[in-house]
C-alpha cells in the first residue's frame, strides 16, 4: 500500500462510515478500483476505524461528556439509562464479532457481486424510511435491541451501519434525529473493544502503527469523518435518506455488473 492508496482509503472510510452507503462495501470496491492486490492490513483498518472513532467523539462532544456525567451517579438517570441503551444494543455484534470472525474475514475478499447484492438491500432499508413520515418516539430497551440487530447484520459488505442502524430506527418510529445519534454512538465501544482486543491478541503490527501510510490514512478518515457526520446529521433530521438510496441502488447495479463479468 503506498499514500495515495491510504489517501484513497483513508477518505473512503471516513465518508461512508456515516454516509449510509457502507464503508466495509465501499472499501471493498476502492480495492478493485485502484487495479492492483492490496494486501489485507490488520493495522491499517483499525487505524482508519479508530480515525473514525475519534471523528464522533469531535462532533458528538457534547452529548458524550453528558453521557459520562450522569454515568457517575448511582440511581438511574436519563443519562445513564440512555448509556445502558448503548450497552444493550451492542451485544448482537459483540456475539458475531467473537463466534463468528473468521466466517466475516472470508467474505472480504473483493467479492463485487456480494457487495452489489448488498448495497441493494441497503438501498431498500432507505427507501422505505421514506414513508416514515412521523417519527417523534424515544428509544426503548427493546429497540435499542432491534437497533442492535441491525448493526449486527451490517458487517456484511455492503450493508450500511449507519444506514441500517437508522433506517431501523425510523421504522421503529424514533425521532429522527435521536435515531442519527444513537447511530454514531452505539459503534464507538465496539470498535474500541476490537482494537483493544487484536492488541491483547497480538494481531497487530505494532511497528507498523507510525508509518506514513498509516498517518495519510488515520488523517484523511478523521478529516472526512467529522464532514460526512456533521452532514449525516442534518441530512437524516431533513428525511433525505431516499437520495443515498437511489445512491445505493446505482452503485450496487454497476458493483453487480462489473463483478458479473469479471
Amino acid at each position: 500500500m503506498d499514500s495515495l492508496d491510504a489517501l484513497i482509503l483513508g477518505i473512503i472510510q471516513g465518508l461512508c462510515e456515516f454516509l449510509p452507503v457502507s464503508s466495509s462495501g465501499h472499501l471493498e470496491i476502492g480495492k478493485v478500483i485502484l487495479l492492483k492486490e492490496i494486501k489485507e492490513d490488520l493495522s491499517f483498518t483499525l487505524m482508519v476505524h479508530a480515525a473514525t472513532v475519534l471523528s464522533t467523539m469531535v462532533v458528538l462532544h457534547k452529548d458524550i461528556l453528558d453521557l459520562i456525567k450522569g454515568s457517575f451517579s448511582l440511581k438511574l438517570n436519563e443519562k445513564n439509562t440512555y448509556l445502558l441503551k448503548i450497552i444493550v444494543s451492542m451485544i448482537p455484534v459483540v456475539i458475531v464479532g467473537l463466534f463468528f470472525k473468521d466466517q466475516l474475514e472470508s467474505l472480504f475478499t473483493g467479492n463485487l457481486v456480494l457487495v452489489g447484492s448488498m448495497l441493494i438491500i441497503t438501498s431498500l432499508l432507505l427507501s422505505f424510511t421514506y414513508y416514515f413520515k412521523r417519527t417523534e418516539g424515544n428509544i426503548s430497551f427493546s429497540k435499542a435491541i432491534i437497533i442492535g440487530i441491525a448493526q449486527a447484520v451490517a458487517v456484511l459488505p455492503g450493508i450500511s451501519r449507519s444506514g441500517s442502524t437508522i433506517a431501523m430506527a425510523i421504522v421503529l418510529g424514533i425521532d429522527k434525529e435521536k435515531a442519527a445519534k444513537f447511530s454514531f454512538l452505539m459503534v464507538l465501544l465496539p470498535i474500541l473493544g476490537a482494537s483493544c482486543k487484536e492488541l491483547l491478541d497480538g494481531g497487530l503490527d505494532t511497528n507498523n502503527l507510525l508509518t506514513k501510510e498509516m498517518l495519510i490514512g488515520f488523517l484523511s478518515a478523521f478529516i472526512s469523518g467529522i464532514i460526512a457526520c456533521k452532514f449525516m446529521l442534518k441530512i437524516v433530521k431533513e428525511g433525505k435518506l431516499i437520495y443515498f438510496g437511489i445512491y445505493c441502488a446505482l452503485a450496487g447495479l454497476t458493483s453487480l455488473i462489473i463483478g458479473l463479468n469479471a
